[in-house]
């Protein structure tokens, strides 16, 4: 099988303690990375991680994002052109954005290195885009080379740095006249790292875009509504990003398979930053948006229902987010399985298929990431094990197959 998988997860994992500890010296003492040994201790923790993932039967085999202290991760930081932002206010921020209240400060300043903007036009360099690369060949240090495209490296939505800030202050007035001009050199960047990470051995990207839950939003679409220095609709923006992601990946190899997952939050503490249904979103999303697979959080009513997915086309995959990264309570498997079959129903009755033909377009996966930023998640290790192990069980149960 080429990705997806039955049994699936986003991304980061609980970091181990000496990880951790690590880490913390070099914040903390002002040491360097070598000093504090982090090379040999990141290398230790992924090949320990990836150990985790092979024993629990998963083949989407990635680092746990353990190279990140965000699950963003330094691939912004290394475009050229990008400036990081110093003491930045808030008036260039869109507050009622979802998750900029994480990024601000009592002062209402922006945390030093937390966010960048285009500071002139922006480019690919490979000498200086090194951080995915580096991830990617950590894993395949732990794989079999016949299985480095199951590898998974997650990647942060080109939209990022985009959404949070007021109309044309995502760039310099010397950058770029308009978003159109910017998209189009971002879509550029994007398509020169996806190939060089494709010349490296990868085939499986997964896009992490929280900006794309936060359409379903009523808050947020109230909030741009209010903005009268929006220029255009919130179907704009979002037509725009779906332009802007179709731009970046189009003319890939053909085995290069590519999902985005629509990422509701899960911020220290287990804390989410959207509520809303797909329903708004999902035809025109689905229809257009040329990935190969929508990975999409199921876990709580926040969510809404599984009717949105009667516009999935027949071409494209869904991964059920059904298992919680945010609670440690296990699911029930039975229930959880009645879940599936339910998100079946709906994308058969929107294909005119039967509910096991429409199962073959169907996995599953916890909702989210388990650890996005370093630490203070409620869960324990043995509970991710556990959530984990299930999400196997039922892929078994259901469909047999990886």
């Amino acid at each position: 099988m080429a990705p997806p998988f039955r049994a699936e997860h986003l991304g980061s994992l609980l970091r181990p303690d000496e990880l951790l500890e690590v880490r913390a010296a070099i914040r903390d003492k002002g040491i360097s990375a070598e000093e504090a040994g982090l090379p040999a201790v990141e290398k230790k923790a992924i090949g320990e991680v990836v150990k985790l993932q092979q024993e629990l039967g998963l083949k989407a085999i990635n680092s746990g994002e353990y190279n990140r202290t965000r699950f963003w991760g330094l691939f912004w930081d290394e475009i050229v052109g990008t400036i990081g932002l110093q003491d930045a206010e808030a008036s260039m921020f869109r507050l009622y954005h979802p998750d900029v209240v994480s990024l601000i400060e009592k002062d209402r300043k922006v945390f030093p290195g937390e966010s960048v903007i285009a500071g002139s036009k922006l480019s690919h360099d490979p000498s200086k885009s090194i951080s995915n690369l580096d991830e990617l060949r950590a894993v395949q240090a732990f794989v079999p080379e016949s299985e480095w495209g199951n590898i998974k490296l997650t990647m942060i939505a080109p939209s990022w740095f985009h959404m949070r800030y007021k109309q044309g202050r995502a760039y310099t007035k010397d950058a770029y006249a308009n978003d159109a001009e910017y998209f189009a050199d971002v879509a550029k960047v994007y398509h020169a790292e996806l190939q060089h990470l494709y010349k490296a051995g990868l085939r499986n990207v997964q896009f992490d875009d929280p900006g794309m839950a936060y359409f379903c939003s009523q808050d947020f679409r109230k909030g741009w509504e209010e903005d009268n220095d929006n220029i255009g609709t919130w179907e704009d923006l979002l037509d725009a990003y779906i332009k802007l992601y179709n731009d970046s990946i189009r003319g890939l190899p053909a085995d290069f398979h590519s999902g985005i997952h629509l990422c509701r939050g899960n911020f220290i503490g287990g804390r989410h930053f959207a509520t809303g249904a797909y329903d708004i979103i999902a035809k025109k999303l689905f229809e257009e948006l040329d990935v190969n697979t929508f990975y999409l959080e199921y876990d709580t009513e926040r969510s809404g229902g599984f009717e949105p997915l009667k516009y999935l086309p027949k071409n494209k995959n869904v991964v059920v987010g059904v298992i919680s990264t945010k609670l440690p309570q296990l699911e029930g498997k039975e229930p959880t399985k009645e879940r599936i079959y339910k998100a079946a129903e709906f994308v058969a009755e929107g294909s005119g298929q039967s509910r096991e033909e429409a199962l073959k377009r169907i996995y599953i996966s916890p909702q989210c990431g388990f650890s996005t930023h370093e630490s203070g998640y409620p869960l324990t290790v043995e509970d991710e094990k556990k959530k984990l192990s299930l999400v196997r069980q039922i892929a078994d149960e259901i469909w047999g197959e990886p």
